[in-house]
């Protein structure tokens, strides 16, 4: 099986980069799985929704030619895997960009003139990592975590009718360093495909 490891911070040498290869590393001591990871930041992508997204969302137009790259990763991987640093409980500004004009209309979703819904990712099994500075009794005492969960799992995954198979939250990071993390990163990796066919089969 297949997973494409979506990770967004500008700075390769970063904690996230190395959660990322730590779960890349996971999923490929775990079987006959390969990964790919596709760093956002570096490849430059585009998160400003403009007109052409828009004419597409409409269904007036082709969907620009990077939305449909980044489509076909997704439509090659049998999982998806985003990692991220949180910026004011929630994703950094260019992933929830990459949301906003990769998950699109005819294509995450289908969305009738009459405004009936239409979910279009039933097969795609999601796993979220979210790497926090602020430690876990923060996030559970301000509610930050529910809120996360609310907006990006159910908001963004349910209603495209993908399975979120993991959703996790590493957090604690400037209290310690980095280690605990990868090796739990590693695990999740490892885990992945076994956890998506128990996801998959309740």
């Amino acid at each position: 099986m297949h997973a494409l490891i979506v990770v967004s911070h500008p700075d390769p040498g970063s904690l996230t980069h190395a959660v990322a290869r730590s779960f890349a590393e996971g999923v490929a001591q775990s079987g006959d799985h390969t990964t790919e990871i596709a760093d956002i930041a570096a490849e430059g992508f585009q998160p400003a929704f403009n007109q052409a997204d828009r004419s597409a969302y409409f269904l007036q137009q082709p969907l620009p030619s990077d939305i449909v790259r980044e489509q076909a990763r997704i439509d090659r991987a049998d999982a998806l895997v985003l990692v991220y640093p949180v910026y004011w409980w929630s994703f950094p500004g260019q992933l929830k960009g990459w949301i906003d004009r990769v998950f699109s209309n005819g294509w995450a979703y289908d969305e009738a003139p009459d405004g009936t819904l239409g979910q279009r990712l039933g097969r795609l099994a999601v796993h979220l990592i979210g790497i926090g500075g602020a430690d876990g009794g923060t996030y559970a005492r301000h509610g930050y975590d529910q809120a996360m969960r609310k907006q990006i799992d159910h908001g963004i995954f349910d209603f495209c009718g993908a399975r979120v198979v993991t959703s996790e939250l590493l957090l604690g990071v400037n209290g310690q360093g980095g280690t605990p993390h990868l090796v739990a990163a590693r695990a999740l990796g490892g885990d992945a495909f076994a956890r998506e066919a128990a996801s998959a089969s309740s």
